[in-house]
């Protein structure tokens, strides 16, 4: 079996983040999202894996993943010359799918459950054409949704209806045989200009092929949009995160709970309540940080309290009372200024620098 992990598309929905990188390289819990889904097949034993990307971010994705020797996989990239949906990213990649099964993951989701599962029992039933996971959702209009029948069995699907028939959404992430290619064939663009993988789908049952599919229980998330950044970073920190203390943190410094500091990270007279994960070359002063807390390599925080944040490399924290629910870009910065002063949400884009007043000062 092999592996498809689509990487492309603008990002429009996730700026100003997007304007300086892709999507799917944000960290959640420190780790970019792209990176959970290249673990996820590598521990399915899936290990030979196309990443499709954009034109504009082929080389960032490179320069992150490399051969994908660090993940135990032998990647390869394949450029999709424009966002023609998710059906054309599979037809851009049939050249390297060819008559293999596959499965093809999303590479701006995280999943809580583990994908070994899922491979076996794809593997084992040579009946199926495609296996798809399902989650359960409130809102489901933003995603592909699956109408199952009275006999267990998927009946049709749709792409982003305005009113959804059923609360279960395509999780982004499916496997298929190779019949799926003659299906894309078929089909035509959507309304939306697109080649629509739930239309290549209703292909495949439309020719009498067997759809079986998972429903998952574990957390699901995208970061399509910039609320879904912290959701994702909070799931994945309540699900993964663990106490590992390598830094050098002095005597007045107290660390609660799950939390994971870096060996080169500083931490003094600060308190730290996890689930948090510190990464190289943070400097922590007086302040207290989480829980749900991701602080991202070089990141400065002095004097300061910060809860529910992600901090990106290089930024910069300095004399505010509370910082909550915020994200900051690579080398931004939030300190103080003469004037009045309260809570704070934030989102800061790279290289930015919010200055807010403080009583007295």
């Amino acid at each position: 079996m092999k592996g498809l992990v689509l990487a492309g598309g603008s990002g429009k929905r996730l700026r100003p983040f997007s304007y300086s990188g892709p999507k799917q390289l944000f960290p959640i819990a420190n780790r970019p999202v792209l990176f959970h889904a290249l673990d996820q097949l590598a521990g399915a034993d899936i290990r030979d894996v196309a990443v499709v990307v954009a034109p504009e971010t082929a080389a960032d994705v490179r320069a992150a993943c490399g051969s994908g020797e660090a993940f135990g996989l032998r990647l390869s990239y394949i450029v999709q010359d424009r966002p023609g949906g998710l059906a054309h990213a599979v037809a851009t990649a049939r050249d390297f799918l060819g008559s293999s099964p596959f499965c093809m993951f999303l590479g701006d989701i995280v999943i809580g459950a583990e994908l070994r599962p899922f491979a076996q029992t794809f593997a084992a039933d040579a009946g199926a054409s495609a296996l798809l996971l399902l989650k359960e959702v409130d809102d489901p209009s933003a995603f592909g949704v699956a109408v199952v029948g009275p006999d267990g069995r998927i009946a049709r699907l749709l792409e982003k209806p305005a009113v959804p028939p059923s609360r279960l959404a395509l999780a982004g992430v499916y496997f298929f045989r190779a019949e799926l290619h003659a299906a894309i064939e078929r089909i035509r663009p959507s309304p939306r200009g697109e080649l629509e993988i739930t239309d290549a789908i209703a292909e495949l049952l439309a020719q009498g092929l067997d759809i079986r599919f998972e429903e998952l229980s574990a957390f699901w998330l995208d970061i399509g949009k910039r609320d879904d950044l912290l959701r994702a970073n909070d799931a994945a920190l309540d699900a993964w995160a663990t106490r590992d203390i390598r830094g050098a943190v002095d005597a007045a410094s107290v660390i609660e709970g799950r939390v994971r500091i870096a060996a080169s990270a500083t931490i003094t007279r600060s308190t730290i309540t996890g689930p948090v994960v510190i990464d190289e070359g943070v400097v922590l002063e007086d302040a207290r940080i989480g829980p749900f807390c991701s602080l991202g390599p070089r990141v400065t925080v002095v004097r300061s309290r910060l809860d529910r944040c992600v901090l990106l490399a290089d930024s910069r924290v300095e004399d505010i009372p509370r910082l909550f629910d915020t994200v900051l870009g690579r080398r931004a910065s939030v300190q103080n200024v003469p004037g009045q002063h309260d809570g704070l949400r934030l989102w800061l884009g790279d290289d930015c620098c919010a200055e807010v007043s403080r009583p007295g000062h």
